[in-house]
Parts: structure tokens; sequence; C-alpha cells
């Protein structure tokens, strides 16, 4: 049975999907109109679900479906780039993470799932009206316990210190890098992300400058194969440029 509070998606046989909160009572859903929670608990994951003369597929939501689905009023990290974030900045559960720039939450999202509960991530979003749409899609996580909003310039904010590591979607990087890699422990990694090339050379010309060792930048490209009876081909459709990452080690004292 799903349990009272869980976050539970509908998928219809068009592959629409919707999100909700089970509980026992009725549930208004977007889209859908109102639901009896009491047949979502009283089910399990894989059932199928009758809404009036329509039929859905009882889900748990993957990360990637949240991010599909949340609220959107910044532009948000794709999966492509910002699933790649916690790899190379060796996250795992229990870290402490801080982030520059919150958006609509996708990184953020990210970033919580990589850490779990056991870590943190501290946001400094300098725009409330971002904060307000980020704090109702972080609300979504499992992990939204682990996290911590701070409406602050993170160029000139007090940080925590001895992170484990640090990310920045600012258009400013550079102006930030200098109080984010204080805040690094000797061994962390920072991040940033930016759409244009020269915000990317700026971003590595300063981690060079502050001493940043294993600097690195690259983009991502995605193309979906299109597989079929008659055979296999690329997609005429790609995800190409988004955004450039780069990134840089602290491995020693350098302020």
């Amino acid at each position: 049975m799903i349990p009272e509070g869980t976050q539970v998606m509908l998928i219809d046989a068009s592959g629409k999907k919707h999100l909700l909160k089970a509980r026992k009572q009725m549930i208004e859903v977007g889209g859908l109109g109102v639901i009896n929670g009491d047949s979502i608990c009283g089910s399990d994951y894989g059932d199928a679900l009758k809404v009036g003369s329509k039929e859905f597929l009882i889900c748990r939501p993957s990360l990637k479906d949240l991010l599909g689905i949340i609220e959107r009023r910044a532009q948000i990290l794709i999966p492509k780039d910002s699933f790649s974030i916690p790899m190379h900045l060796d996250l795992g559960c229990g870290d402490r993470v801080i982030e520059g720039g919150v958006g609509s939450g996708a990184l953020t999202l990210v970033l919580l799932r990589a850490v779990g509960p056991s870590g943190a991530v501290h946001s400094y979003e300098i725009r409330k009206d971002f904060a307000a749409i980020a704090e109702k899609n972080v609300s979504l996580s499992e992990n939204a316990g682990s996290w911590k909003l701070h409406i602050a310039d993170i160029c000139t904010a007090d940080l925590e210190k001895e992170a484990d590591a640090g990310v920045l979607d600012i258009p400013n990087p550079w102006d930030a890098l200098p109080n984010l890699v204080k805040a690094i422990r000797i061994g962390g990694f920072v991040c940033s992300y930016v759409p244009n090339v020269n915000q990317l050379e700026a971003t590595v010309r300063k981690m060079r400058e502050l001493g940043l060792d294993e600097v690195v930048a690259f983009e991502t490209l995605q193309r979906e194969m299109i597989v079929h009876e008659g055979g296999v081909r690329p997609s005429f459709d790609m995800l190409g440029h988004t955004g450039y990452l780069a990134f840089g080690r602290k491995m020693r004292n350098l302020l």
C-alpha cells in the first residue's frame, strides 16, 4: 500500500503525467479534477486507477520526472547538464554543498538527491521571486529537510565553512569564486554553469588565478538514436548547446 504523504505520479495512455501527494481524503489534481485519495493509498505502484473514463498507471516519480513537471520561472539546467555535476563534484551522502543562484530549483533537486537526508545544500539567491518558486519545487523532494535557502548575494555573503563542494549558476561567477573558494574544504570541488563562451573564459581564468587545480571546461551534447524495424538512425532533432560547465579543485590553502 502507498503511505500517506508519499509523492505519486499518475500516467495516462498518452504518457501525460500528473503529480500528487497521497492522502486519505479527496485530492484536487490540476487537469484531472477531484480524486478519492483512499483509492491511491489503497493501491500499490504499478496498479491501474480509473478516473472518470480514463485509466492511469500509478508510479513513483523519478527525479527526472520531477524536473519535467516542476514550475519554471527561470531557465533550468536540464538533466544532460545537471546530472553530470554531482559526479564531477564527487558528491555523496552526507556532503555539504553551497549553491549560488537557485533559479527554479531544478539543480537544487539534483544536489539534494546526491547528498541525501544526512547532507545539506545551502542555496543563495538574490531574487525573492525565484526563491518563492524554488521553495515550491524543492518541497517535492524527499530530502527537502536538507535544504537551507538564503536570500543573499553569494559574492559577499558569509558562507558556511569547510563545505565539500560549491556550484554557481549566476551571470557573474568570477565575482563569486573568491568567496566560494574560501568556504570549500581542502580537496573539495567548485563548479560553474554559464551559457556563453565569454562567460566561460572569464570563469576559467578566475579559477586559475585563484590557484585551483584540475581546472576543466566542457559542454555536453546529446542526440537520441531512433530504433525502428527499418533500421537505426540518429534523430533529426538534437539537444545541442545549452551551456558550459567549468570545474576546479581546491588542493591547498589559497587565500
